[in-house]
């Protein structure tokens, strides 16, 4: 059998000469950003496709795969973003368009669970909405790179309960769960209680999770809190706060978590709790503080 020749890049002369005449159907592209990443992504896809020798077969299956990503996707789960965060993309575009300061709170993925207009809370109200799990109180500051206080800045939460499961898991619930969102008060304080949160699975009841049993990959995350933080003039943080001990940091499932986003959980016994009751159950607290770089610095 002969072999084609190739070119410096490694594809097949032939092959080559139908990737140039794709580059070139995109020459006349009015937006010269689309035209770059569109260039860039026949170039690179043609590439990936001549190295790996891809077969029709497994060419109609990658593209089952994405139609069935998409199919179970709905406004309470994005299979693609979790596509998107087992491939260690999500991170990657985190670090790129995120390159905080050395002062300044770590970013990391959004996930597949936020919901925008979470419910509104004030200061130290409970946020858990029922939600199972052991009591924890939350707080800390919102600082800008200077170590000045922002006030009135917007901190959306969002987490799961003790059984790994965020609240838009459960079709039968009519009310947010460990979900809201607050305001930093003007010394740049915010607290909230809710519970403890706990590791879990990714969804794998879908696409990603049948590639990752292909893959012989684990499915699990470091128990954590999602934050999402803005205030104008600064650059929207969004990040987690993740449980110290967890048997699964090093190992997440999404590569999202550093450490410089770990904290202690404090564990205390029954007794009086920071909001002032008398808990006859033990409880926890965890204080972290966000500190925002200014807008026009990233």
């Amino acid at each position: 059998m002969t072999t084609q020749p190739s070119d410096p890049a490694g594809l097949p002369t032939a092959d080559r000469t139908l990737t140039d005449r794709v580059l070139a159907s995109f020459d006349a592209t009015p937006s010269p950003r689309l035209r770059a990443v569109m260039q860039s992504l026949v170039s690179h896809l043609h590439a990936f496709a001549s190295d790996v020798r891809l077969t029709e077969e497994e060419w109609a299956a990658a593209v089952s795969f994405l139609t069935r990503a998409g199919q179970i996707s709905d406004d309470r789960r994005q299979e693609l973003i979790l596509l998107s965060d087992v491939l260690g993309l999500s991170m990657l575009v985190v670090g790129i368009n995120h390159p905080a300061s050395a002062a300044a709170t770590d970013s990391t993925v959004v996930g597949p669970f936020f919901v925008e207009n979470a419910p509104e809370f004030a200061n130290g109200d409970d946020i858990s909405g029922g939600a199972a799990g052991e009591p924890c109180f939350y707080s800390g500051r919102v600082l800008s790179a200077a170590g000045t206080p922002i006030a009135g800045a917007r901190i959306e939460v969002w987490h799961s309960d003790d059984e790994g499961n965020y609240d838009v898991q459960y079709a039968q619930l009519d009310g947010a769960q460990g979900r809201g969102r607050l305001r930093s008060e003007a010394d740049g304080r915010y607290r909230f209680s809710s519970v403890l949160p706990v590791p879990y699975p990714i969804p794998h009841d879908g696409p990603v999770g049948e590639l990752l049993d292909a893959a012989k990959r684990d499915s699990m995350r470091p128990a954590h809190v999602h934050f999402r933080v803005s205030a104008p003039g600064f650059a929207t943080l969004t990040t987690h706060v993740f449980v110290a001990g967890d048997p699964y940091l090093g190992s997440d499932a999404v590569f999202g978590e550093k450490d410089s986003l770990v904290r202690t959980f404090v564990r205390h016994d029954p007794g009086p709790a920071p909001d002032g009751r008398v808990l006859g159950t033990a409880f926890f607290t965890m204080a972290f503080d966000f500190v925002l770089d200014v807008a026009d610095s990233v």
